[in-house]
């Protein structure tokens, strides 16, 4: 109890300097107050609209989540260019022609409040405000924040939609351009391919069939000549004699007409079945062509050999038997020249054949991959179309955009500042520093004002303690210090920050420096968390 009243007493003496720290806080306060400009605020609400065309009928190809493009058109809207030219366009900040453009972009900055609501199921929406010193001048920055708000939305989706047109009318174009070079090479391949490809496989594979027999045909109706020719011989020497005539010793016909009447009756079973235009007609009857002309040509070689004959001084026999030789070695020969052309025939046709396998699947390689160029066009013509409906719909603005619900106003009453509030503030803040300057002084005092001091620090107890008395004199020399020392400390601190307001920078742009300073290192702070 007697401590409470011994500080009691020193607070008591010292009230003084509690009062005035609190006064001096308080008309710091109250002075700052007074200073500041008054702020207008103004204010506008956008949403974020949905498609006015159900995208399950046709989607715009500029689709961005509501949330992200709010945040887009924020940083844009708050570029440097942008602030820098509308506060002097609307000359916001007093002398803002001779401050720079660092305090100018962090003022703007800092008197633009940017609030996005979003959630599940609710609508995104945007709340735009802007301070400023007037209220038509607040009105018109919110103006200017709608209209480049309103614009970047329309470049963006514009600008998307168009640049996804345009890549996919590129791809189209790309695509064809595959499309028909792929088809050009196939073309080209085939052209140069053509007696090896697939399709004619079969019909090759029955060509070569039928010249193998024609081969062996030939091979077994030259060894008949041959056996002939070594019997005639053998018959003139061992009877020297030689039939009349080669015809009489061949049944009547040569080995040449027999195959001639074979060619033209298989010729005519043929065309039972098949047409002038089949390949294996057309084949039967160059064949027999072929056998008419070597036919004929054999028949002038035989009239020669007989005016030959006569001339020279043989014997009958001897002249039939040469005869009858000439036309076998004809016929020999004949067949010969046959079979080769037939090889020849058949080494062509083998040799397409062993191609085939080779060019098929070049073939079907090269068309496996128009296949695919093919679907590739067929998507992108799809994408391509998709991308002109989405172009469209932003065009005639049926997509997602930015509305607006409440536009820029026109206050009609200063928002700030709020004086009666910063005075109190001032003036919470004076008692604070009064009672920490109290306990501070108190703290620093080692001086002994009462017994319990001389036993605390020089640990006698002393009979009985007489207090300092004070002459007149020096009582007063301390009020005096006391009252002069207040009147200074009051009309030195309001002067001050009169001269600071006047002669080097407005209390209110520093105040509002500080503050803009001070909420941006708040929002660093909350994005670093």
């Amino acid at each position: 109890m007697d401590d409470i009243r011994f500080y009691l007493s020193v607070f008591a003496r010292r009230l003084h300097w509690f009062f005035l720290v609190v006064v001096v806080c308080t008309m710091a306060a109250v002075i700052y107050a007074l200073g500041l400009t008054p702020t207008y605020v103004s204010k506008m609400q956008l949403v974020v609209e949905s498609p006015q065309i159900p995208e399950n009928l046709a989607a715009s190809t500029a689709q961005t989540p509501a949330l992200e493009q709010l945040e887009i058109i924020e940083q844009r809207l708050l570029t440097r260019d942008n602030l820098l030219g509308i506060a002097r366009e609307f000359q916001v900040l007093p002398a803002v022609d001779e401050m720079s453009p660092d305090n100018i972009v962090s003022i703007m900055r800092a008197a633009t409040r940017i609030r996005t609501v979003s959630g599940r199921d609710k609508a995104t929406l945007m709340t735009v405000s802007f301070e400023a010193g007037r209220a038509q001048t607040a009105a018109a920055v919110l103006n200017e924040y709608l209209n480049i708000i309103q614009e970047s939305d329309t470049e963006i989706r514009r600008g998307r939609a168009g640049g996804t047109l345009e890549f996919f009318r590129e791809e189209v174009k790309r695509l064809g351009e595959e499309v028909d070079q792929q088809s050009a090479e196939i073309l080209a391949f085939k052209q140069s391919n053509r007696d090896a490809l697939p399709d004619s496989l079969e019909f090759r594979m029955t060509q070569r069939s039928d010249l193998q027999e024609d081969y062996l045909d030939l091979q077994r109706e030259v060894k008949r000549l041959e056996s002939q020719r070594d019997r005639l011989i053998q018959l003139f020497e061992a009877t020297g004699l030689a039939t009349a005539d080669n015809r009489a010793a061949t049944g009547g016909l040569t080995s040449n007409e027999r195959m001639l009447l074979d060619l033209e009756s298989e010729l005519s079973s043929q065309l039972v079945t098949l047409s002038e235009e089949n390949p294996k007609v057309k084949l039967l009857r160059a064949r027999i062509d072929r056998l008419k002309q070597s036919m004929a040509d054999d028949k002038e070689q035989r009239d020669e050999d007989v005016e030959s004959d006569i001339s020279a001084p043989k014997t009958q026999a001897e002249a039939t038997l040469d005869v009858q030789l000439s036309e076998i070695d004809s016929e020999i020969s004949i067949l010969q020249n046959q079979l080769e052309n037939v090889d020849k025939q058949i080494e062509a046709v083998t040799e397409t054949i062993n191609r085939t396998p080779e060019v098929s699947i070049t073939v079907d390689e090269m068309e496996r991959q128009q296949v695919i160029l093919g679907d590739q066009y067929n998507k992108a013509e799809a994408r391509l179309a998709q991308a002109m409906t989405g172009d469209l719909i932003e065009a005639r603005s049926r997509g997602q955009r930015i509305s607006v619900i409440e536009q820029p106003n026109v206050p009609d009453f200063p928002s700030k500042p709020n004086r009666p509030k910063i005075a109190a503030l001032g003036a919470a803040l004076g008692i604070a520093a009064g009672l920490a300057l109290m306990v501070v002084m108190e703290l620093l005092n080692t001086s002994l004002r009462r017994p319990e001091d001389l036993v605390a620090h020089l640990n006698v107890t002393p009979f009985g303690t007489i207090p300092y008395m004070r002459t007149r004199w020096e009582t007063l020399m301390q009020r005096s210090l006391k009252v002069t020392s207040v009147l200074v400390v009051l009309a030195g601190i309001p002067a001050a920050i009169y001269a600071i307001h006047v002669y080097y920078y407005p209390i209110d742009l520093m105040a509002a420096q500080i503050m803009g300073k001070l909420e941006g290192a708040v929002a660093s702070a909350t994005r670093g968390q």
